[in-house]
């Protein structure tokens, strides 16, 4: 049994689990091994009640004192009790636990371990886990793998499948070059895969994880500096000058380019014109204009006689897009016929579509992946935008190209990455920074809280909404029970559709749900059928809604600050002034004082800078910054050491051996023809 085996392979893999596991997108056994943890349970020595901190995961020895009450709220029954020790008592609380009662007996010392929070001017547990303690005494010092579960499938089971894998493997010979493992001390790659698991010491786990991390950023720069070769390899056969048209465009636009823009439409013009195909990557915050930017350049090539295509990570991104610069076409009389392109379109929708594209009458195609499909023809693409790239694998963005012949490719991104990154993450794009917002929006306001603030912040939720205005609110979390004391979507949705009043239309939205779902919820959102959006970070790309004025975040330290400023992009794009809730699950200083960062300032770059320094190597337990680089294990905030590292050890290796023929280098580049995907990005 190899890593390309399927899981059916495994000992007490069935089809039932398998289709479990297929849900997670788990089909080979190297699949299944790469199935990293999220994070681990750490089961501490108990402490005494007089030592808790608020929002530091910890486990009490305590006994029960008094009664259980319970009291019924909407349609959850809260129990709440008193424990206590020498030292003092603490107030638990437990949500539809009627065997709560049965389970205690007073007198009798358990342990009961989750994470105290500031409530009505107390400390209070929630929903914290009870062990007996001898129980608890046979898992203190042990690391305790956590997945990510789908309905159905169990951390145990999941588990359990991962150490049957690692039993039978059989594992090629190690492909990072001896030398770069010697000079940088690292482990094996199989040690690595044994010990991301199950870990017999959080040193041990650091290991195992720097190994993985190293060899994921490696991997996908060695394929990088490839591709960047190839491009500086691409000869311009769209030439394109100044055209009449977007001068024209330009001239009646009822406001002036910022200087910012000025200097990267320049940029990009200079490309159209030079003697290689442009390949750029546009950065901007959002709102900063990078959208007329790309608008101008698909007018230019229509007004060469070449068609343009603009793929989006969502539909409703892209139909947002297709209704953009369908309305600007028909305002100012361009002479541009957009199409759209989607997944969900009816088949007949499609072959139209098709048509329209194959005979060229569409002069400019907006969608999603769909574009990208085999059936679909152009009839002369000179020019590929592409929102969000880091949404499209590398695959995706080359199939897209492929469909014409030496393309221009212009990417444009949102996420706010510290330049030293972005030169080594896009090392294939030449990079342009619009680095300037428009005049005339309406700062957003900011604000960091603990939890405590929450009644009044549903208040000013509610003013909101009774004024005509629509709100977000984001939890780090899809399901209780995914990581103690963090809120979670499913929970939240409900515990505010008790709280606010029953006219205020609540929905909630996840990235587990089906596309199609999820794509009714987030145009219904759009047209506002919903008053409150409940989601995870599966918003922060996607969606423009001007009529939201408030973003609120919980456990907001559980995110980098740069993925929290690209949030607080939804909100502040109309007229009326937008409000960003935080709020903060742990009370600690540090915590409070990073947060306030965004409190200071509405600049994603600035903040970028300030999130890399602030963010290391031992914070390794956050919320895994989506938004960004959809690694596997790496990130390039926390890892940005290792990033470096790994693009100086590319570099000296390609200048050693460009084409990886030596015979020290056979097993990475046989294993850079196998394992593509590792260096791939995951589309969401």
């Amino acid at each position: 049994m190899d890593e390309q085996s399927s899981i059916l392979e495994i000992k007490g893999i069935g089809e039932k689990l398998a289709k479990l596991l297929q849900r997670l997108d788990i089909r080979t056994v190297g699949e299944l091994l790469h199935y990293y943890p999220k994070h681990y349970e750490n089961f501490s020595e108990p402490v005494r009640i007089d030592q808790l901190s608020e929002g530091q995961p910890c486990a009490i020895r305590a006994a029960l004192s008094g009664n259980i009450s319970s009291k019924k709220l909407g349609n959850r029954t809260v129990f709440n009790l008193t424990v206590g020790d020498t030292t003092g008592q603490l107030a638990m609380t437990y949500f539809n636990t009627p065997y709560i009662k049965n389970m205690l007996k007073r007198g009798v010392f358990y342990i009961f371990r989750g994470i105290p929070q500031q409530k009505n001017g107390r400390l209070v547990m929630e929903q914290a886990k009870i062990y007996k303690p001898q129980e608890y005494g046979k898992l203190m010092g042990i690391q305790q793998p956590v997945y990510g579960l789908t309905a159905g499938l169990t951390n145990s089971i999941l588990a359990r499948s991962i150490r049957q894998a690692l039993e039978h493997v059989i594992l090629e010979e190690d492909f990072l070059p001896e030398e770069i493992r010697k000079q940088l001390g690292l482990i094996s790659h199989r040690q690595a895969l044994e010990e991301i698991h199950f870990p017999p010491s959080q040193e041990r786990m650091r290991e195992a994880r720097r190994r993985l991390v190293f060899e994921e950023f490696f991997l996908f720069l060695l394929v990088l500096r490839r591709c960047k070769e190839q491009n500086q390899r691409m000869e311009n056969r769209y030439r394109m000058e100044e055209a009449a048209e977007t001068q024209r465009l330009l001239e009646q636009l009822p406001y002036s380019l910022t200087n910012a823009q000025k200097r990267v439409w320049k940029e990009i013009q200079e490309d159209l014109q030079s003697d290689r195909a442009m390949n750029r990557l546009i950065q901007g915050d959002v709102g900063s204009g990078k959208t007329i930017l790309a608008f101008l350049a698909l007018l230019t090539c229509v007004a060469h006689g070449f068609q343009g295509a603009m793929m989006a990570p969502t539909e409703v991104l892209a139909k947002q897009h297709y209704e953009g610069l369908k309305e600007l076409a028909e305002a100012y009389g361009l002479p541009l016929v957009p199409v759209l392109l989607t997944g969900s379109m009816t088949a007949k929708e499609k072959r139209l579509a098709n048509e329209e594209i194959q005979t060229g009458r569409a002069h400019v195609v907006i969608g999603t992946h769909a574009l990208i499909q085999e059936r679909v023809e152009y009839k002369n693409l000179a020019l590929v935008v592409t929102d969000e790239q880091h949404r499209f694998g590398v695959r995706q963005r080359e199939a897209l190209t492929g469909k014409g012949e030496s393309v221009h490719v212009m990417v444009m991104s949102a996420t706010p990455i510290p330049r030293t990154l972005a030169i080594i993450l896009y090392g294939d794009l030449d990079l342009s920074v619009v680095d300037e917002l428009p005049g005339g929006r309406l700062p957003i306001k900011n604000c960091v809280v603990g939890t405590d603030y929450r009644e009044k912040a549903y208040r000013f939720l509610t003013r909101q909404i009774e004024e005509g205005r629509q709100v977000y609110v984001i939890c780090p979390m899809v399901e209780e029970g995914e990581l103690e004391g963090v809120e979670n979507v499913t929970s939240y949705t409900e515990k505010l559709r008790e709280v606010l009043p029953s006219n205020i239309q609540i929905a909630c939205l996840h990235g587990k749900m089906r596309p199609a779902e999820k794509n009714k919820i987030m145009e219904a959102y759009a047209s506002h059928h919903i008053d409150v959006l409940v989601s995870t970070t599966v918003i922060e790309v996607g969606i423009n809604v001007p009529n939201a004025t408030v973003m609120m975040v919980e456990n907001a330290e559980r995110f980098g600050l740069a993925q929290l400023h690209q949030l607080r992009g939804r909100v502040g794009r109309g007229s009326h002034q937008s409000y960003c809730i935080f709020v903060s699950g742990s009370g600690g200083r540090q915590t409070m004082e990073r947060l306030e960062i965004l409190n200071h300032s509405n600049d994603g770059f600035y903040i970028s800078e300030e999130d890399l320094k602030l963010r290391g190597p031992g914070d390794m337990f956050g919320i895994r910054q989506s938004g960004l680089l959809e690694f596997e294990i790496a990130d390039i905030y926390r890892d940005a050491d290792l990033l470096h590292l790994a693009g100086e050890w590319v570099n000296q290796l390609l200048a050693q051996d460009a084409l990886l023929q030596l015979p020290e280098n056979a097993r990475l580049h046989q294993y850079l023809e196998t394992r593509w995907d590792m260096v791939d990005f995951h589309i969401i």
